[in-house]
């Protein structure tokens, strides 16, 4: 072999170096075209609607585009019954672990979510579980016991989130939120009060307009065209008479809370609830968070047990699909997560497909188009719906991320396997 004239040899291996690394980079997607479950290295990298994550829960490291915003059912089947879809729900929706804190307080509690109630708004959730206490001479959203508010307990005046709410709905004049109310509040007409104050009362579904029976309830349609598009529900039975504010009990069936409601094979009635195949009430919670909430492992529930969970809650209400799905951290997944999973609860029901997206608009029931199943995604059963379509509003946001950012170990990794090759043209 000849001797290196002048670095031509040192020369070259560098310049066939930076190819290889060239062509490495250029072969992964990047700069917004990483599509469900590519690999990824930064947000940036994932389409609108996916954000860039791991799940060591289920053994990824590596971070992948993971979904994260709910299709609207509506955007692709308008006009049913309210009471025919299937809307995702955030447990103790305030509850934010980023979520700023009382001067000269240290927060002692759980968390249950990660971003604002705006963020999870935008990204699909239409339902929100709220614990509203008399604190500090006003009302005031608490995680805490005994139905006591405490500084500690604190986040923040309820007032601040249902002006929140009241944003999203003048802003998105088509959307129907829902309120349920863990409730300790004692003051008279305060909840009323609370509600008017923040400028909901004009979107206020009443109680008499409620169906008491089992019916079905209005069209969404025509909740929208009545500016009915605020279902609030109470934990006292009193204050329906009181201040107008619907008992929930009266309208909705729920399975326990807690880890209860996760323990696999079986989907209990909240004993404030009437049995889950009861006929009296046509709305359906399903509770899906275990009692103490650890944000690192909701990844791996709301995967294939959380499927799973779905299946029996439904046989449980006597083959009635759950309408409120509530979860905590609903944006941690192992790909496509609650989203997915709302996508095969409402697309049986609202179409007779297997998920929303081969749902046709105007096609006749059980006319469905092919959808591409995404066969990747681990620790799902054979049911597994498909990579999701249909409209995404919002955006994907955390104050802190959820990503694991592996380029630099990915480099590091690949310039030990160009090693041999190096020493051999030096």
């Amino acid at each position: 072999m000849s001797a290196c004239i002048n670095g031509l040899c040192r020369a070259v291996t560098v310049s066939l170096l930076l190819l290889l690394l060239s062509f490495s980079f250029s072969s992964a997607c990047s700069n917004g075209n990483c599509q469900l479950l590519d690999s990824c290295s930064s947000a940036t990298d994932c389409v609108s609607g996916l954000y860039c994550g791991d799940c060591p829960a289920v053994g990824r490291s590596k971070p992948v585009c993971t979904r994260g915003q709910a299709t609207s059912p509506t955007s692709i089947i308008n006009g049913l019954p309210f009471n025919k879809y299937t809307w995702l729900m955030t447990h103790n929706a305030f509850s934010n672990a980023n979520a700023p804190l009382l001067p000269g307080v240290e927060r002692i509690t759980f968390y249950n979510q990660e971003d604002t109630i705006t963020n999870q708004l935008q990204n699909g959730v239409r339902g929100l579980m709220l614990d509203m206490y008399d604190f500090n001479n006003d009302i005031w959203l608490c995680h805490s016991l005994r139905g006591q508010c405490f500084n500690f307990t604190a986040f923040q005046p309820a007032i601040n989130i249902l002006r929140e709410v009241e944003a999203f709905l003048s802003q998105n004049p088509t959307e129907i939120v829902t309120i349920i109310i863990e409730d300790y509040v004692h003051r008279p007409k305060g909840l009323s009060t609370l509600f008017a104050n923040a400028g909901l009362d004009k979107y206020w579904f009443p109680v008499s307009k409620m169906p008491r029976k089992g019916e079905d309830w209005p069209t969404v349609t025509d909740m929208v065209q009545e500016n009915h598009r605020l279902l609030v529900f109470t934990s006292v039975a009193a204050k329906e008479d009181e201040e107008g504010v619907a008992y929930q009990w009266r309208y909705m069936v729920e399975n326990e809370s807690g880890d209860p409601g996760v323990k696999r094979g079986s989907c209990p009635n909240r004993k404030e609830s009437q049995p889950l195949n009861s006929k009296s009430s046509s709305l359906f919670l399903m509770n899906y968070f275990p009692t103490y909430p650890v944000e690192k492992d909701a990844c791996k529930e709301h995967s294939a047990p959380l499927a799973e969970m779905v299946g029996t809650c439904l046989k449980s209400g006597g083959n009635r699909m759950p309408n409120f799905l509530a979860v905590n951290f609903y944006m941690r997944s192992d790909g496509g997560g609650v989203f997915e999973i709302l996508d095969r609860m409402n697309g049986p029901v609202l179409c007779g497909c297997e998920t929303l997206s081969a749902c046709q608009p105007g096609a006749a029931y059980g006319s469905c188009k092919n959808v591409t199943v995404q066969t990747r995604t681990p620790s799902m059963d054979s049911t597994a719906g498909s990579n999701s379509g249909g409209s995404y509003s919002g955006s994907v946001q955390f104050s802190r991320s959820l990503a694991s950012v592996a380029q630099l170990n990915n480099i590091v990794v690949f310039c030990f396997s160009l090693l041999p090759l190096l020493i051999f043209l030096l």
